[in-house]
């Protein structure tokens, strides 16, 4: 989908050297992906703990049922 932003040219330019990207959307597709990852991360984390855990709960038994 073509879309026209207004990018900081010297912030895509170390992007691509740093990631050795030949292209500006590479660059940006690569840094929207890694964005995307650490938020998702970062959600984990946020709710690591709130999860009620079963220690009676065997996964091994779930896989024989299958």
């Amino acid at each position: 989908m073509p879309t026209n932003l207004a990018l900081d040219d010297e912030l895509i330019d170390e992007a691509r050297r740093l990631g050795g990207h030949r292209t500006k959307k590479q660059a940006v597709n690569e840094a929207l992906e890694e964005y995307v990852s650490r938020r998702k991360r970062a959600e984990v984390v946020r709710i690591f703990g709130r999860v009620e855990w079963d220690p009676d709960y065997d996964y091994k038994a779930e896989r024989k049922k299958r």
